[in-house]
């Protein structure tokens, strides 16, 4: 071959290079497509991160992941059976906590076992303590792909629980079913209650979140109007089996409807110790423990003052917790609506602040329709409260691989405040119904809550009160 002609083929080698490396460069569509796909993938709930290598910041076309469902579709049915099943799920569990007031006021005069106002709230307080205590375990047992086990033994220990409260003759038989084991059982399905979730919605999290919270509030409703209503007729063991009986089938409709999309890639760990290095979260999290060392005093209580103090009827009365509860829905849809275009501790801030100022009002009711009034709104700006937490810890945690972790952190911290508070409530009001003491205890906790929450805002934004935060 003639030296022109070898300089020719190599001068045209050139050229064809040079063409295939321009081209590549004017096609970034295909990277793109990745990178928005990984970017869609770490929206996930659970942080389901590509663990696949990335060379040069470009992944490689071979290594396509065929088990990838894509991002959450926000809707169709498959979702909102989701939520639905969700919504059965706290129905099941923070419902039947919210339901125990209704059990303290029958138990106060229970012909079959006595005890003080202290130790019977201990059962609840207990019930609400395991119900957030055992999330700390079934957090990662379901990151291990035990969410159908999990909900199947929940399903299974909560109607167990009531059969055997039906046949408990004392306070601690009842303290072992009631408390115990429903305790437990509620614990199981709390976290996949609150996990599942975003994994079938990106948007609309927050109202999703309290689509399915209010299911808490319909079960505070219905059980203890049922409890009531069937009481007098067919006695305490009958009308408590027939509140397990639906607790039955809610809760294993759940089990049937509900599936992951993806489980988790990841292993949680039990403890992120960072997080403590960070002071609105610290702030967030001993906000919450206050928060709930006050918060179930009036719902606990509401019905015993009317009841004791005059105000209402006995049968009125029992009717004041189904109340404060019904409050507690469109208390949990419309701030959690808020919080998707405002920022949640924007809400929550302004709902803990008015929770506590009702618990203070509360001081200066004395006829029906005031304490009514007052069991409605303190329902409805409860409803915030309770339901935005999730929300909230998702805001203040910027590595998305440890927010199950973190959220088990507040839920252990705050169980301990679900623990103490109604005790100590009880032990203030006492036999001589101290119920002063009891107000004051409850809306001082939850004002100084509040004023926490808002702390924690500040120390992320300064002073400046516009933004979503």
């Amino acid at each position: 071959m003639s030296s022109s002609t070898f300089q020719e083929n190599e001068l045209n080698k050139s050229i064809e290079d040079n063409r295939d490396l321009h081209a590549s460069r004017q096609r970034p569509d295909l990277t793109l497509h990745r990178t928005e796909s990984a970017f869609s993938r770490a929206l996930d709930a659970e942080a389901n991160i590509d663990d696949s290598p990335i060379e040069d910041g470009h992944v490689p076309i071979s290594e396509k992941n065929d088990n990838d469902p894509g991002p959450p579709p926000n809707g169709g049915l498959t979702a909102w059976l989701q939520v639905l099943g969700s919504f059965f799920l706290f129905f099941n569990a923070w419902g039947l906590v919210n339901t125990f007031g209704v059990y303290q006021t029958y138990y106060e005069t229970s012909p079959v076992w006595q005890a003080s106002p202290s130790e019977i709230s201990w059962i609840g307080s207990i019930q609400a303590f395991l119900l957030l205590l055992v999330g700390v375990i079934s957090g990662p047992a379901y990151d291990n792909g035990y969410f159908r086990a999990l909900i199947a033994t929940g399903a299974t220990l909560i109607p167990l629980g009531f059969m055997m409260t039906s046949l408990c003759k004392t306070y601690w038989q009842t303290m072992l079913a009631q408390g115990i084991t429903i305790g437990i059982g509620a614990g199981c399905i709390f976290i996949p209650s609150v996990a599942i979730l975003p994994q079938y919605f990106s948007t609309k999290k927050a109202l999703a979140n309290g689509m399915a919270a209010s299911g808490s509030s319909l079960g505070g409703v219905l059980y203890p109007i049922i409890f009531i209503r069937l009481e007098p007729h067919i006695g305490f063991a009958w009308a408590t089996r027939v509140i397990g009986f639906i607790s039955l089938v809610t809760v294993w409709f759940s089990v049937l409807v509900m599936k992951p999309r993806v489980m988790p890639k990841h292993k949680r760990h039990l403890v992120d110790l960072t997080a403590f290095t960070e002071l609105p979260y610290v702030l967030f999290c001993i906000a919450m423990f206050v928060a709930f060392v006050g918060f179930y005093g009036p719902v606990y209580y509401d019905q015993s003052y009317g009841i004791q103090q005059g105000i209402t009827s006995e049968k009125l009365g029992f009717y004041l917790l189904p109340m404060l509860n019904a409050a507690s829905i469109p208390g949990r849809l419309f701030p959690n609506f808020l919080a998707d275009h405002i920022g949640p501790l924007n809400v929550m801030g302004p709902c803990c602040f008015m929770t506590g100022t009702m618990a203070l009002i509360w001081i200066g009711i004395h006829n029906v329709g005031g304490l009514i009034a007052f069991s409605c709104l303190y329902g409805f700006f409860s409803g915030g409260l309770v339901s935005i937490p999730p929300v909230a810890i998702v805001y203040l945690t910027k590595d998305m691989t440890k927010i199950g972790t973190r959220m088990g952190q507040l839920f252990f911290i705050s169980a301990f405040g679900l623990l103490t508070g109604t005790p100590v409530t009880g032990a203030i009001l006492g036999s001589s119904y101290d119920w002063l003491g009891v107000q004051l205890f409850s809306g001082i906790a939850v004002v100084l809550a509040a004023l926490l929450v808002i702390w924690a805002r500040l120390s992320i934004t300064g002073l400046r009160l516009r933004g979503k935060t």
